[in-house]
């Protein structure tokens, strides 16, 4: 399953005219791939980039086929190492990572109608440690698979804006321990780190909506999109019109990935046919 939805995320690959500038690759987790707060898949922040680099006329190529929901650094890592993602990478001139998350947050044991989290912070620290050590891999393995690309390593926000106040503080020094680790990496390896924390702030409900999930909607997933073009552009482009809203769900991205592949099948069947025919008719000739 996990196969079939990385490989059609692909379905997000948009072809802009080859006069334009950037080759853009989003990797990472669930916020690369767009995942809504109700399980579904839209532009997210990723789409968005892309969506402005081409009204700017600076975008040549997108894709957020290396990004997946769930993805840990030790997938993400392993996803690039993918023959898939060679060809993709080589001719990349913009990466943006969203990774380390994945890591850590399973740990939080979360009562969302209590409004508590809970986690063990010795655990929280030797998952951290892993980050640190995962980005090194993977920011390294970046350099040399993707050697066009500037890239970009997308900080965290506070993802528990529902729980009681007294809960909140704890649970932020463990996302700025995070983004600390993926900032200093990023600035060691001579990426460039993208802060969104003071974005989202501790009472995010609005870019939140859902108390049982962490993902932002589409409004939440602008401010992400434009704390990268702030940095990206020096604060001289932002995203101030919106496209409309088309979240899919998984189901209907499968659907449309068998649709294609049926179309495709079909499409081979009548060009092998046309090809019998010509030769059969040659022979006769």
């Amino acid at each position: 399953m996990k196969r079939i939805l990385c490989s059609m995320l692909a379905f997000w690959l948009v072809a802009i005219p080859a006069n334009a500038s950037e080759n853009y690759i989003a990797i990472g987790d669930s916020l690369a791939a767009g995942q809504t707060p109700y399980q579904e898949i839209d532009y997210g922040y990723a789409g968005l980039i892309a969506n402005q680099l081409s009204i700017a006329g600076q975008l040549s190529f997108f894709s957020k086929e290396l990004a997946f929901p769930g993805f840990t650094t030790t997938d993400v890592i392993e996803r690039i190492q993918e023959p898939v993602a060679q060809p993709l990478l080589e001719q990349a001139t913009l990466i943006t990572i969203s990774a380390g998350a994945n890591d850590v947050l399973p740990l939080v044991a979360r009562d969302v109608a209590a409004g508590m989290i809970s986690y063990n912070q010795i655990s929280a620290d030797f998952a951290l440690n892993r980050v640190r050590k995962q980005m090194i891999v993977l920011l390294d393995e970046l350099k040399a698979r993707a050697p066009q690309a500037k890239v970009y390593v997308m900080g965290y926000y506070f993802a528990y804006p529902y729980v009681h106040a007294n809960q909140k503080q704890g649970a932020a020094e463990q996302i700025s321990k995070l983004n600390a680790i993926l900032e200093q990496q990023a600035h060691q390896a001579g990426a460039i780190f993208v802060p969104l924390y003071d974005d989202f702030g501790l009472d995010a409900t609005t870019y939140l909506p859902n108390p049982s999930d962490i993902h932002p909607n589409l409004e939440g997933y602008r401010v992400m999109a434009n704390a990268f073009l702030r940095t990206y552009t020096g604060g001289q482009m932002s995203i101030m019109h919106m496209p409309r809203a088309n979240p899919l769900s998984f189901e209907e991205i499968i659907a449309n990935q068998q649709t294609i592949e049926q179309d495709v099948a079909t499409a081979r069947v009548a060009l092998a046919t046309v090809v019998t025919l010509f030769e059969g008719y040659d022979k006769f000739l």
